[in-house]
């Protein structure tokens, strides 16, 4: 049953597809908005042009409302120059041992413009606007309300869900400690907002008085009726979706997740250089002791995306960003489509058992 927030969006279930930055595709995106939820376009990544590209995509496959995501970032970054050496010298010895024939260069660009990409978004015109890693600034925000965008921040504790819904956000996404990728923590450490969310979710409803989106390690349709007994207004998944052919994650990536245990699940910087999580492998145990050493995001981030294009097409899983969430292991290989279906009928069943 929606939320009066998803209903007046036109959205039927309390269902939003995680906008997974670098796996999410405009035919994902409008399988899961044309099934009844809000699919979401991972747009962290994407120069203007492309974002507006894979709009009109979605719009191509799908006249239902669905969300653009951005990474909220600075337009420029300080470089130490002998720290991103070092990366790329431990990098380099790391694939030469792993048998790639890839090794790290400097980018034109380190990210793609936010300003650009925030542009791009308002010229879209998505029904929705997720934002991660920052807050908005106060113009940026009513350039979204003048639109009729409507606007859900990224939190990881109550402090940072009250920033938000300050600043005007229409609604929150809580990321518990359970949720697979980058942590959107922007007020306090990763590590000190790796919080459960099922104890984070009825403390952020108590504090806020806009829709509250719980995220983290739902996987099926009970989670998510047991995320909105504790209050939330609608769940979002992301790994549920991340071995649906319509996903773009490497498919050794999508092999590896239903033999994930929950212990594998970890907080990891190497990738990125921003804590993120996702399984234990053999990447991170190598890269281990120089983690704390190298560059912040986007830095990092930008000196491994040869490595991880090397590893996907060699199908080698243990070298790649293998981003999931704590119940890794319940992930279905459905379509979207079908997917979206199973988890209501199970979202269903789950409310007659609790009201029999």
């Amino acid at each position: 049953m929606a939320s009066k927030w998803l209903t007046r969006l036109g959205i039927a279930h309390p269902l939003i597809q995680a906008p997974m930055s670098g796996s999410t595709t405009p035919a994902l995106v409008a399988a899961v908005s044309n099934a009844g939820g809000l699919g979401s376009l991972g747009a962290g990544y994407l120069e203007p042009q492309a974002i507006l590209e894979q709009a009109a995509q979605v719009r191509s496959l799908s006249d239902r409302p669905f969300a653009i995501n951005l990474f909220v970032l600075p337009e420029t970054f300080d470089v130490d120059a002998a720290a991103v050496a070092s990366a790329r010298r431990h990098l380099d010895v790391l694939m030469e041992r792993e048998g790639l024939a890839v090794r790290t260069s400097l980018p034109e660009r380190w990210a793609p413009s936010f300003a650009g990409q925030f542009a791009a978004l308002c010229e879209a015109q998505p029904a929705v606007a997720s934002f991660a890693f920052d807050l908005l600034t106060p113009a940026q925000m009513q350039q979204l309300k003048r639109l009729d965008i409507t606007v859900i921040g990224t939190a990881t504790t109550v402090d940072e869900a009250r920033a938000w819904a300050e600043l005007g956000a229409d609604a929150i996404s809580m990321q518990g400690a359970e949720a697979g990728g980058h942590r959107g923590s922007f007020l306090h450490e990763p590590e000190e907002a790796l919080i459960g969310l099922f104890a984070l979710l009825p403390l952020t409803v108590r504090a806020v008085g806009i829709p509250v989106i719980a995220a983290g390690g739902i996987m099926d349709g009970r989670g998510m009726l047991a995320a909105e007994v504790l209050g939330a207004a609608a769940s979002q998944l992301g790994t549920a979706f991340l071995a649906c052919p319509e996903c773009s994650a490497a498919e050794a990536w999508k092999r590896d997740l239903p033999l994930a245990a929950e212990h594998q699940v970890t907080t990891v910087r190497s990738f990125s250089g921003r804590a993120a999580r996702g399984l234990r492998n053999r990447y991170v145990e190598a890269m281990q002791p120089f983690e704390a050493a190298l560059p912040a995001y986007p830095l990092t981030n930008a000196l491994t995306a040869p490595l991880r294009r090397a590893a996907a097409a060699a199908g080698r899983g243990d070298l790649l960003s293998e981003w999931c969430g704590q119940g890794a292991g319940m992930v279905r290989a459905l379509p979207a489509a079908e997917l979206v279906a199973v988890l209501m009928a199970e979202y269903a069943e789950a409310r007659k058992n609790l009201s029999s």
